[in-house]
């Protein structure tokens, strides 16, 4: 039987982050994949390559998860990019409308075509309805930073207190990412799975930022997951795609480069 996996986040026109990763990192981990959009952001040439975000209405969001909850049987997610409360109250209703195995939560903060005001309320809403929800949580360093209510993550046992903290708000498992913000040469990543601290670490490739790490990193994890492993080894498995997919980084006329997802 093919396995499937199922996401709800924004599309990234360029290809290089949102759904359209997403479904690229199933598809190369050999998972059907089908999703849900939720936002379009748009990346402005023509303004120093800022943000255009644009949201769906909720009931395209809601008639977008009965179709593919309808057609499919499904049981593990991945959310990428809800983008504002309206869509977080539609999304919290479509998953409560049956059981997941896994969820799957790229908390995805802050737009930087939002208004900081509307960003907050966003931020608040993702936190009270979808965060627990949440089976799995993957916050990079700033998100795990804000979710934690930390002043700041410098080291190694800062990202283990972080992710024990937003572990306290519901998720089963926490992994908390480093990437190229804690100083040294290794790009560290901690596991926490309310008991036992994982630490994974790997030489930093460069110390630029790649467009759709992350969300590639969490669609790797769903797609392993849906394919039947535990979290601990879908995060590893994620890991090293997502290395090799910045490895790989496709050059863009954008001030940044874009992750290609190849499994390792």
């Amino acid at each position: 039987m093919t396995n499937r996996a199922y996401v709800i986040a924004g599309s990234e026109a360029t290809g290089g982050a949102g759904i359209q990763a997403d479904l690229k990192a199933f598809q190369e981990l050999g998972v059907y994949g089908m999703g849900t959009i939720t936002c379009v952001v748009s990346f402005d040439p023509k303004n120093d390559w800022g943000h255009r975000f644009v949201p769906m209405a909720p009931g395209v969001i809601a008639d977008q998860i009965e179709a593919a909850t309808s057609c499919h049987d499904l049981d593990v997610v991945k959310i990428g990019m809800l983008g504002t409360p309206d869509t977080i109250d539609v999304v919290e209703q479509g998953l409560k409308a049956q059981e997941w195995r896994h969820v799957v939560l790229d908390p995805v903060l802050i737009c930087k075509g939002q208004e900081p005001g509307a960003a907050l309320d966003t931020d608040k809403a993702l936190t009270a309805q979808i965060l627990p929800l949440a089976t799995v949580i993957t916050p990079n360093h700033f998100e795990a930073r804000t979710l934690a209510g930390m002043e700041s993550i410098d080291n190694v046992d800062d990202l283990v207190e972080a992710a024990r903290r937003i572990h306290e708000l519901g998720p089963d498992h926490v992994i908390a990412k480093g990437g190229t913000e804690l100083p040294g040469p290794d790009a560290v990543d901690v596991h926490f799975d309310g008991e036992n601290v994982t630490v994974m670490s790997a030489p930093k490739i460069g110390e630029e930022r790649v467009s759709g790490a992350g969300c590639t990193f969490a669609a790797a994890i769903t797609a392993e997951l849906a394919k039947g492993a535990d979290v601990g080894s879908a995060a590893e498995a994620a890991k090293a795609m997502v290395r090799e997919g910045i490895t790989e980084r496709l050059a863009t006329h954008a001030p940044f480069s874009s992750v290609v997802p190849i499994a390792p």
